[in-house]
């Protein structure tokens, strides 16, 4: 997908780094808008988290402010053929979440109606209800929660794509560019690749993922951001029967476990506990003891569960919060320079959204879209660059 740089510098009205399904949308919008656009990737567009990840297309469940985004990223998701000219496996299939217990249930019944003004309308089913309206459930569910209009897409598809669409719309996207150095002079940001490439431009936009966080530093901005693993896997492929995707509703970070199962046939899960993470060698780590905790839950979701072989797990890196909620907006400290990282293990389903958005900051330095509890500015005073 890289474009070659004949020359030892090149401008652009704004660079971004990261070629995740962020910096990729971000790319591509912006070109829409009108802006020469520069995206440097340390590696593959999509490599990382936005081409590892389980794939939900969901917005129940979500932070409520954060619907605005999800609502707007929805939107794109259903056009994006029409958009980028690719098929990236978006199926609106619905999303169900599941809870076993009163005190969840009584929380899927409050979100419900939360989301309401938020234009987000969920179906609730209680006991029998629930599983005559999803057969395939346990017998003992006491709620499901349905979103019929959000569903599930390829995550291996949509990066790659998107950053095949904004260089077809006249983008600069070079991989395997990693950078070595950003600095700041009056005018622009001057960013060094580790192979001798310089680009300048007066917008700055990271979306580095679980690498945001030093990038940020760099620029007197600090943040709590834990990279962490998250562990999936895929089954056999059995005769399609499960349309919607289902999450267990539960609080308790083991009991966290969704799955999806794709025309193919194959059941695709994740959730549960995370594990660790290197990100000076790039490494997420695989634990089979997590793969051994995660198989109770999904059983109690769908008990078929217990008969299917697994035939392939992997793991990503992923950027989280102390708060759970992403970066993304400008900089507190430096005038030109936007955040877009940090979103937690659940920003597939944002990223179009996110692109769209970013592109109207870079473009005009405001959005419709509401973006204060995304700050940078929430967490602790700056520390020196």
């Amino acid at each position: 997908m890289s474009q070659p740089v004949t020359n030892t510098t090149a401008r652009a009205d704004v660079i971004i780094v990261g070629g995740g399904i962020m910096g990729a949308a971000t790319a591509f919008f912006a070109r829409q808008r009108g802006l020469s656009v520069i995206l440097l990737e340390r590696d593959l567009v999509g490599q990382y988290a936005s081409g590892t990840n389980f794939g939900n297309v969901r917005r129940q469940g979500r932070f409520l402010p954060q619907l605005p985004l999800a609502n707007r990223s929805r939107a794109l998701w259903g056009d994006l053929p029409r958009l980028i000219g690719e098929n990236v496996e978006f199926l609106p299939s619905g999303h169900v979440r599941v809870a076993f217990k009163a005190e969840d249930s009584a929380r899927l019944e409050q979100y419900a109606q939360d989301c309401k003004p938020y234009g987000l309308e969920l179906e609730l089913y209680n006991g029998c209800k629930a599983v005559e309206r999803f057969p395939m459930l346990a017998p003992d569910v006491d709620c499901a929660s349905f979103s019929p209009l959000d569903g599930h897409a390829n995550p291996r598809l949509a990066a790659p794509a998107f950053g095949r669409a904004a260089r077809r719309a006249g983008a600069t996207v070079q991989e395997r560019a990693e950078v070595s150095n950003i600095t700041r002079t009056a005018e622009d940001f001057v960013v060094e690749t580790a192979d001798g490439l310089r680009f300048t431009a007066p917008l700055l936009q990271i979306s580095s993922g679980a690498w945001g966080q030093k990038m940020a530093a760099a620029f007197g901005e600090n943040l709590p951001l834990t990279p962490k693993a998250p562990q999936m896997g895929v089954t056999e492929p059995v005769p399609y029967r499960i349309h919607p995707v289902i999450g267990y509703a539960s609080w308790v970070e083991e009991e966290g476990v969704y799955l999806r199962q794709v025309e193919r046939g194959n059941i695709v899960f994740g959730g549960g506990l995370r594990s660790t993470v290197d990100l000076n060698t790039k490494r997420a780590q695989l634990n089979p003891l997590n793969l051994v905790r995660q198989m109770p839950h999904l059983e109690r979701i769908l008990p078929d569960f217990a008969r299917l072989r697994i035939i392939r797990t992997w793991s990503g890196i992923e950027g989280y919060t102390d708060d759970d909620l992403p970066v993304m907006g400008p900089s507190a400290r430096v005038p030109g320079l936007y955040y877009a990282f940090g979103f937690c293990g659940h920003g597939f389903q944002l990223g179009p959204g996110v692109g769209a958005t970013m592109a109207d900051l870079l473009a005009t330095g405001k959005t419709e879209i509401p973006l204060e509890p995304f700050s940078i500015a929430r967490f602790a005073a700056p520390v020196d660059p």
